[in-house]
């Protein structure tokens, strides 16, 4: 990174970066309470306001979100006149998955060949942590030339919505000239990049019933109606021979204009394993940016140990489905849910619930917002133009703070490059991508604040 002082005072910052990180990884804080403990959230609530409110924020304050959790709000005013950035990040993390599967404990931030291993490490606790380091280094290099405020969000990853409902019953809470959204990522390391457009998503559940209780399956088996295997063709049907989803009444989406991914490069980085094929057709980048995309994200049904010879009764899964920009993320839950009922053989009773929902998202990359980002990249990177990437990931956020604030300029940057292996075991983030980043938003503000 070519030297400059704000450069030079996030270089000098980055121990402390590390000691917060940590402190911030060590709260389990998934905002599901039925397997973490709500203390937990509640811990990493708590610091982030303490941090907020030791660098000057004013105003700052636990919301209380309708779905049981909790964001952080401050305000750090600026100049008289001068513009208003809406920070934003996420405390909340996913589920660890199998922690024996961690190289190291998910909730102890360790240094490992050259980046930091935890869960949150880059989504998107680092996202807090990037968003002090840059406010740090202008505090120190002349001022934060723009008014600024933060809020973190407390359950982003379960997709239940508090943060939206609470901005659209308070809209004048988070208004802002331009918004931050810091829980993207490069495209790869090194190469900076903004997101411009994200897929919505809908989680739905859905249980089969199929009998009053188990039967013996050498006794009833072969005519008893078997809950699992109906459930099992209902999830096939969600995909034609290609792997590519197949939702009745579902558009197909379209093809992905930007930056492409090359295959070699994405097997690599989804560690797909040798011989075995990807999914879908198209580019790579039409099939996780600019298509459906549904996923079986688990099954009720008994573990191979302790199974007993039995035609099961009951059956459920919890169903995913990704929906590019131009599908509306409640029509496309209607049509998961009426293709469900559709597919499920042998008259087996079926029931399905929504758990969740995001729209998808398209940003304006025209705008001057994009001028001062591309500007602040260039000197982070030295020697890199800004890209513009999608993301197959969704922030349900998004969509409510572009209709809250239509005239709001939104970015999307962040820490969950694909080497992140973000929602995965051993989830990491890159410190340097941590400091250049930290760079780039600093300059940003700058740039912004005089453009």
């Amino acid at each position: 990174m070519s030297s400059n002082p704000v450069a030079e005072t996030v270089a000098s910052l980055m121990p402390r970066a590390k000691a917060e990180l940590t402190e911030l990884v060590a709260f389990k804080s998934v905002a599901d309470f039925d397997q973490f403990p709500k203390t937990e959230s509640e811990g990493a609530a708590r610091w982030v306001a303490d941090a907020l409110a030791a660098e000057g924020f004013q105003d700052v304050a636990l919301l209380d979100t309708p779905d049981g959790t909790q964001s952080v709000y401050g305000y750090l005013p600026g100049p008289e006149g001068a513009r208003t950035v809406l920070l934003y990040a996420h405390y909340d993390v996913q589920p660890p998955l199998d922690e024996s599967a961690w190289t190291t404990p998910p909730f102890e931030l360790t240094e490992r060949d050259g980046r930091w291993y935890g869960r949150g490490a880059a989504d998107c606790k680092g996202g807090v942590v990037m968003h002090l380091l840059a406010l740090r280094a202008l505090k120190a290099n002349g001022g934060v030339p723009v008014h600024v405020k933060v809020i973190a969000e407390g359950s982003e990853e379960m997709g239940t919505g508090g943060l939206e409902r609470y901005a659209e019953a308070h809209p004048d809470l988070l208004t802002a000239d331009t918004i931050v959204i810091g829980d993207a990522g490069n495209f790869r390391v090194g190469l900076p990049t903004v997101t411009t457009t994200l897929r919505g998503m809908t989680m739905v559940r859905v249980s089969v019933d199929t009998l009053e209780g188990n039967l013996h399956s050498g006794q009833f088996g072969g005519a008893a109606p078997d809950a699992l295997a109906a459930l099992i063709r209902v999830l096939d049907s969600l995909r034609a021979e290609d792997g590519s989803t197949t939702v009745d009444g579902l558009p197909a989406g379209s093809g992905w204009e930007g930056l492409q991914y090359d295959e070699g490069q994405f097997r690599t980085d989804a560690k797909v394993l040798d011989g075995v094929e990807l999914i879908g057709s198209g580019t790579v980048a039409d099939r996780i940016w600019a298509r459906p995309a549904v996923t079986v994200l688990g099954i009720d049904c008994p573990p191979v140990v302790g199974a007993t010879p039995s035609v099961q009764a009951s059956a459920r899964a919890l169903v995913s489905l990704r929906v590019p920009p131009g599908v509306d993320a409640a029509e496309a839950t209607k049509l998961l849910q009426a293709h469900l009922e559709a597919h499920t053989p042998w008259g087996a009773r079926v029931s399905s619930a929504q758990v969740g929902q995001g729209q998808p998202f398209r940003a304006d990359p025209t705008s001057p917002a994009y001028q001062a980002m591309a500007e602040a990249m260039a000197v982070a990177y030295p020697g890199q133009e800004m890209q513009y990437a999608g993301q197959g990931g969704s922030i349900p956020l998004c969509n409510t703070l572009a209709a809250l604030y239509p005239e709001a300029e939104i970015l999307l940057i962040g820490l969950s490059e694909p080497e992140a292996q973000i929602h995965a075991v051993n989830e990491s983030v890159s410190p340097e991508e941590l400091e250049r980043l930290a760079v780039t938003e600093a300059l940003f503000l700058r740039n912004y604040a005089t453009n």
